[in-house]
Protein backbone atom coordinates (compact mmCIF):
# COMPACT_ATOMS: atom_id res chain seq x y z
CA UNK A 1 0.00 0.00 0.00
CA UNK A 2 2.80 2.39 0.86
CA UNK A 3 4.48 1.88 -2.53
CA UNK A 4 1.14 2.27 -4.31
CA UNK A 5 0.56 5.68 -2.73
CA UNK A 6 4.04 6.85 -3.67
CA UNK A 7 3.37 5.87 -7.28
CA UNK A 8 0.11 7.83 -7.13
CA UNK A 9 1.89 10.99 -5.97
CA UNK A 10 4.59 10.55 -8.60
CA UNK A 11 1.95 10.17 -11.30
CA UNK A 12 0.20 13.34 -10.12
CA UNK A 13 3.41 15.38 -10.26
CA UNK A 14 4.25 14.07 -13.73
CA UNK A 15 0.76 14.91 -14.84
CA UNK A 16 1.05 18.50 -13.61
CA UNK A 17 4.35 19.13 -15.35
CA UNK A 18 3.05 17.54 -18.51
CA UNK A 19 0.23 20.06 -18.46
CA UNK A 20 2.76 22.87 -18.03
CA UNK A 21 4.83 21.77 -20.99
CA UNK A 22 1.87 21.24 -23.26
CA UNK A 23 -0.17 24.37 -22.57
CA UNK A 24 2.17 27.21 -21.62
CA UNK A 25 5.48 28.44 -20.28
CA UNK A 26 6.35 28.19 -16.58
CA UNK A 27 5.79 31.91 -16.00
CA UNK A 28 2.44 31.86 -17.66
CA UNK A 29 1.52 28.72 -15.78
CA UNK A 30 2.33 30.20 -12.33
CA UNK A 31 -0.05 33.08 -12.93
CA UNK A 32 -2.84 31.08 -14.44
CA UNK A 33 -5.92 29.39 -13.07
CA UNK A 34 -4.49 26.12 -14.29
CA UNK A 35 -1.61 26.45 -11.79
CA UNK A 36 -3.94 26.86 -8.82
CA UNK A 37 -6.07 24.02 -10.08
CA UNK A 38 -3.15 21.66 -10.22
CA UNK A 39 -1.75 22.96 -6.94
CA UNK A 40 -5.04 22.05 -5.29
CA UNK A 41 -4.86 18.61 -6.91
CA UNK A 42 -1.31 18.10 -5.60
CA UNK A 43 -2.27 19.18 -2.08
CA UNK A 44 -5.29 16.90 -2.21
CA UNK A 45 -3.12 13.96 -3.23
CA UNK A 46 -0.70 14.65 -0.36
CA UNK A 47 -3.55 14.95 2.17
CA UNK A 48 -5.07 11.70 0.97
CA UNK A 49 -1.65 10.04 1.11
CA UNK A 50 -1.02 11.17 4.70
CA UNK A 51 -4.52 10.12 5.78
CA UNK A 52 -4.19 6.69 4.23
CA UNK A 53 -0.73 6.22 5.74
CA UNK A 54 -2.07 7.03 9.22
CA UNK A 55 -4.90 4.54 8.74
CA UNK A 56 -2.49 1.88 7.49
CA UNK A 57 -0.10 2.36 10.43
CA UNK A 58 -3.00 2.33 12.86
CA UNK A 59 -4.21 -0.96 11.42
CA UNK A 60 -0.83 -2.70 11.30
CA UNK A 61 0.24 -1.63 14.83
CA UNK A 62 -3.20 -1.93 16.48
CA UNK A 63 -2.89 1.70 17.51
CA UNK A 64 -5.01 2.44 20.57
CA UNK A 65 -5.83 -1.24 21.09
CA UNK A 66 -4.03 -2.52 24.18
CA UNK A 67 -4.68 -5.69 26.14
CA UNK A 68 -4.50 -5.49 29.95
CA UNK A 69 -2.19 -8.21 31.27
CA UNK A 70 -4.07 -10.59 33.61
CA UNK A 71 -2.85 -11.40 37.10
CA UNK A 72 -1.15 -14.81 36.80
CA UNK A 73 -0.05 -15.12 40.45
CA UNK A 74 -0.62 -18.59 41.96
CA UNK A 75 -1.81 -20.00 38.61
CA UNK A 76 -0.29 -23.15 37.18
CA UNK A 77 1.71 -22.69 33.99
CA UNK A 78 -0.93 -24.65 32.03
CA UNK A 79 -3.83 -22.52 33.27
CA UNK A 80 -1.88 -19.30 32.69
CA UNK A 81 -1.06 -20.43 29.14
CA UNK A 82 -4.75 -20.98 28.39
CA UNK A 83 -5.66 -17.58 29.83
CA UNK A 84 -3.01 -15.78 27.79
CA UNK A 85 -3.93 -17.64 24.62
CA UNK A 86 -7.51 -16.38 24.93
CA UNK A 87 -6.12 -12.81 24.92
CA UNK A 88 -3.72 -13.43 22.01
CA UNK A 89 -0.71 -13.22 24.33
CA UNK A 90 2.21 -15.60 24.82
CA UNK A 91 4.35 -16.63 27.81
CA UNK A 92 7.99 -17.52 28.39
CA UNK A 93 9.17 -19.33 31.55
CA UNK A 94 12.35 -17.60 32.72
CA UNK A 95 13.29 -19.59 35.81
CA UNK A 96 12.20 -21.69 38.78
CA UNK A 97 12.65 -19.81 42.05
CA UNK A 98 13.31 -21.19 45.54
CA UNK A 99 10.17 -22.60 47.15
CA UNK A 100 7.89 -19.98 48.67
CA UNK A 101 5.25 -21.46 50.99
CA UNK A 102 2.71 -18.69 50.29
CA UNK A 103 2.44 -19.93 46.68
CA UNK A 104 1.26 -23.39 45.54
CA UNK A 105 4.02 -25.68 44.22
CA UNK A 106 4.85 -25.06 40.55
CA UNK A 107 2.64 -21.97 40.42
CA UNK A 108 3.60 -18.56 39.04
CA UNK A 109 5.22 -16.21 41.55
CA UNK A 110 6.45 -13.38 39.29
CA UNK A 111 5.47 -11.93 35.93
CA UNK A 112 6.68 -9.19 33.61
CA UNK A 113 4.83 -7.05 32.56
CA UNK A 114 2.87 -6.68 35.80
CA UNK A 115 -0.91 -7.22 36.00
CA UNK A 116 -3.16 -4.62 34.31
CA UNK A 117 -0.33 -3.17 32.20
CA UNK A 118 -1.54 -2.55 28.64
CA UNK A 119 0.33 -4.48 25.94
CA UNK A 120 -0.03 -5.20 22.23
CA UNK A 121 -1.32 -8.41 20.69
CA UNK A 122 1.20 -11.32 20.64
CA UNK A 123 3.27 -9.73 23.42
CA UNK A 124 5.36 -12.22 25.43
CA UNK A 125 4.73 -12.37 29.19
CA UNK A 126 7.80 -13.52 31.14
CA UNK A 127 7.07 -15.63 34.23
CA UNK A 128 8.93 -17.29 37.11
CA UNK A 129 7.62 -20.48 38.67
CA UNK A 130 7.67 -21.67 42.27
CA UNK A 131 9.65 -24.81 43.06
CA UNK A 132 7.77 -27.93 44.11
CA UNK A 133 9.29 -28.04 47.59
CA UNK A 134 12.19 -26.73 49.61
CA UNK A 135 15.64 -27.65 48.39
CA UNK A 136 18.22 -29.22 50.68
CA UNK A 137 21.26 -27.50 52.11
CA UNK A 138 24.41 -28.83 53.75
CA UNK A 139 24.57 -28.29 57.49
CA UNK A 140 27.70 -26.32 58.43
CA UNK A 141 29.97 -27.22 61.32
CA UNK A 142 28.73 -25.20 64.30
CA UNK A 143 30.30 -27.27 67.06
CA UNK A 144 32.40 -25.11 69.42
CA UNK A 145 31.14 -21.94 67.75
CA UNK A 146 29.37 -19.33 69.84
CA UNK A 147 25.64 -18.87 69.71
CA UNK A 148 26.13 -15.43 68.09
CA UNK A 149 28.20 -17.02 65.33
CA UNK A 150 25.94 -20.04 64.85
CA UNK A 151 22.59 -18.27 64.30
CA UNK A 152 23.73 -15.96 61.43
CA UNK A 153 25.51 -18.93 59.83
CA UNK A 154 22.25 -20.88 59.81
CA UNK A 155 20.25 -17.94 58.49
CA UNK A 156 22.72 -17.27 55.67
CA UNK A 157 22.03 -20.70 54.14
CA UNK A 158 18.26 -20.51 54.64
CA UNK A 159 17.88 -22.36 57.95
CA UNK A 160 16.20 -21.16 61.13
CA UNK A 161 17.06 -21.31 64.79
CA UNK A 162 15.06 -23.88 66.72
CA UNK A 163 14.94 -24.60 70.45
CA UNK A 164 17.83 -23.79 72.76
CA UNK A 165 18.79 -26.09 75.58
CA UNK A 166 21.71 -25.84 78.00
CA UNK A 167 24.07 -28.38 79.49
CA UNK A 168 26.85 -27.98 81.99
CA UNK A 169 29.95 -26.77 80.19
CA UNK A 170 32.74 -24.39 81.02
CA UNK A 171 32.17 -22.03 78.06
CA UNK A 172 28.82 -20.23 78.02
CA UNK A 173 26.70 -20.21 74.81
CA UNK A 174 29.08 -22.48 72.90
CA UNK A 175 27.37 -24.98 70.59
CA UNK A 176 27.77 -28.54 71.83
CA UNK A 177 25.23 -30.39 69.66
CA UNK A 178 22.79 -29.86 66.77
CA UNK A 179 19.41 -31.61 66.64
CA UNK A 180 16.34 -31.77 64.38
CA UNK A 181 13.10 -33.63 65.11
CA UNK A 182 14.78 -35.75 67.78
CA UNK A 183 17.71 -36.68 65.54
CA UNK A 184 21.25 -35.62 66.36
CA UNK A 185 22.95 -33.96 63.40
CA UNK A 186 26.55 -33.51 62.35
CA UNK A 187 28.30 -31.18 59.96
CA UNK A 188 27.71 -32.19 56.33
CA UNK A 189 24.21 -33.62 56.87
CA UNK A 190 21.56 -32.60 54.32
CA UNK A 191 18.53 -30.79 55.74
CA UNK A 192 15.57 -29.09 54.12
CA UNK A 193 15.90 -25.37 53.57
CA UNK A 194 13.82 -23.22 55.96
CA UNK A 195 13.81 -26.00 58.57
CA UNK A 196 14.67 -25.34 62.24
CA UNK A 197 17.86 -26.55 63.90
CA UNK A 198 17.82 -27.07 67.66
CA UNK A 199 21.01 -26.10 69.47
CA UNK A 200 22.48 -27.51 72.66
CA UNK A 201 24.62 -24.84 74.32
CA UNK A 202 27.04 -24.70 77.22
CA UNK A 203 25.68 -23.02 80.36
CA UNK A 204 29.01 -21.49 81.43
CA UNK A 205 29.18 -23.26 84.79
CA UNK A 206 32.58 -24.37 86.02
CA UNK A 207 31.49 -27.78 87.15
CA UNK A 208 30.77 -29.94 84.12
CA UNK A 209 30.70 -33.56 83.18
CA UNK A 210 33.96 -34.71 81.60
CA UNK A 211 31.98 -37.00 79.28
CA UNK A 212 30.32 -33.94 77.76
CA UNK A 213 33.73 -32.48 76.93
CA UNK A 214 34.84 -35.79 75.45
CA UNK A 215 31.69 -36.01 73.29
CA UNK A 216 32.41 -32.56 71.85
CA UNK A 217 36.18 -32.92 71.42
CA UNK A 218 35.94 -36.48 70.10
CA UNK A 219 37.07 -38.14 73.32
CA UNK A 220 40.57 -39.06 74.47
CA UNK A 221 40.82 -42.69 75.43
CA UNK A 222 44.60 -42.50 75.77
CA UNK A 223 44.70 -39.95 78.61
CA UNK A 224 46.50 -40.99 81.81
CA UNK A 225 44.24 -41.61 84.82
CA UNK A 226 44.15 -38.78 87.32
CA UNK A 227 45.28 -39.25 90.89
CA UNK A 228 42.92 -41.58 92.68
CA UNK A 229 41.67 -43.15 89.43
CA UNK A 230 42.42 -46.72 88.49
Amino acid sequence: MYHYLLKLIKFGIIYIFAEIKIRMSVREFLTSRVFFKHLAIAIGIIVVFVFLMIQWLSYTTNHGQEIPVPNLAKMSVEKAGEKLEELDLEYVVLDTVDFRPEFPPYSIVQQDPLPNVGVKQDRKIYIKVNAGTYSTVTLPDLIQKTYRQAVPTLQNIGLEEGKKTYRPYLAKDVVLEMWQNGKKLKAGDKVMKASKIDLVLGDGKEGFDQSELDSVSGGNNDREPAAGEE
